[in-house]
């Protein structure tokens, strides 16, 4: 099979549909429109598909011949950001914008379905292609898997077009890859009373702003130097008026890092800190933690493969080292229950104006990307089943 001249010749659908999407996006768990297109699709391709977690589309492409099974994902969601490019095919929708790239995950992978499914002789095994929802919000994968996506699947494949990456270049290193992305909620209660009288009021404001200080001493003198951890506040509410001290005061925050180790140790940590300040403080607190995605860590098999695909695609031209980054993917729920990687096909182009960062309003892709991506889908596929 000629993949990548078949992907060229597919790229001017494989733009079309990312344009449609990019036009009607949808919040996690509100992907209407983008089950729509992905259903009507299939429907013109005669592939028969199940409907799995709400918005979510599940499509078999078994092969002539019996063998694994491989499982490719693309996420579908949009995010609450209001566009700001001028693209003749900008958001329609006020406030919300495919501004992480899915648009382009999912016209890629009916670009592979179609390549697929008209050389089924070719496959030894099934191909299963997975389009989810709600990845943004880190529970569309789980989800996914409970509504049964991973019975019988052997690996796990999946694709982020990457702003840092420039486009012809594709990163598929083995081992972290992206952080695991848990949260915490934190409430200190004092006790309030008049701003001019403190010794009659145990004050949260005080209790808080010292305990976001001090749960920075986690990073720099608690954790390995060679460990990555990021624990940021983001949220620090409190009071209502100059002369008031407040009841209580709300902390909210993330915490990131690459080693599953260390990350089943945080929640202890922040905990012993903020008894310990709450008490400095005679506050007392409630406090929830909420594990999230797990960090993607390629798996050195997999990741052999995948650049072995790359290779036949591009040359050893093709790669890009991309160091690993603080983001987080829940495509980690899919490769920490069965073999998997994670490939970062390149899409920044500043002479078309896309080199924004992910998540930005001026975030956009160089198309010319697409067609790596939806080749390299199919490589992958048949070089894991060939395996």
């Amino acid at each position: 099979m000629m993949i990548k001249e078949l992907a060229e010749k597919n790229k001017d659908y494989v733009i079309k549909i990312r344009r449609e999407l990019h036009m009607n996006p949808g919040l996690s768990w509100e992907e209407f429109e983008a089950s729509r297109i992905i259903k009507r699709e299939l429907e013109k391709m005669g592939i028969p598909f199940k409907e799995c977690a709400g918005t979510g589309v599940v499509v078999d492409i078994k092969g002539e011949h019996e063998g694994k099974c491989i499982l490719l994902r693309a996420d579908m969601d949009a995010l609450p950001v209001k566009e700001c490019t001028e693209v003749n095919y900008k958001s329609q929708k006020d406030g919300v914008m495919h501004a992480c790239g899915h648009d382009g995950h999912v016209a890629q992978l009916l670009g592979a379905v179609k390549i697929l499914n008209e050389n089924r002789d070719k496959i030894k095994g099934t191909v299963r292609c997975v389009f989810q929802p709600a990845e943004e919000i880190g529970q569309g994968a789980d989800k996914m898997i409970e509504e049964g996506v991973l019975e019988g699947v052997d690996g796990a494949f999946a694709i982020h077009l990457w702003s840092d990456v420039p486009v012809g270049k594709v990163s598929v290193e083995a081992g972290p890859r992206m952080a695991s992305a848990d949260n915490f909620e934190i409430k200190i209660i004092g006790k309030g009373g008049h701003g001019s009288l403190p010794q009659q009021c145990v004050d949260p404001v005080v209790t808080a702003s010292a305990f976001v200080m001090n749960l920075q001493s986690l990073v720099s003198r608690e954790t390995n130097p060679n460990d990555s951890l990021v624990i940021t506040v983001g949220k620090l509410q409190a009071g209502t008026t100059a002369n008031v001290i407040p009841g209580y005061a709300v902390v909210e925050g993330t915490a990131r890092c690459f080693n599953p180790e260390l990350r089943k140790d945080i929640p202890k940590k922040i905990e012993r800190i903020l008894k310990g300040t709450a008490e400095m403080y005679r506050a007392e607190y409630e406090m929830k933690y909420m594990f999230y995605p797990a960090p993607v860590i390629n798996d050195e098999k997999c990741a052999g493969i995948a650049k072995e695909s790359v290779r036949k695609l591009l040359g050893e031209n093709g790669f890009y080292s991309l160091e690993k980054l603080t983001t987080a993917e829940d495509f980690s729920a899919y490769s920490t229950r069965v073999p998997g990687v994670l490939a970062f096909v390149g899409v920044k182009n500043p002479e078309k104006q896309c080199m924004y960062p992910h998540h930005h309003a001026k975030f956009n892709m160089d198309e010319d990307g697409f067609a790596i991506g939806t080749a390299l889908y199919v490589q992958y596929a048949l070089d894991f089943l060939n395996n």
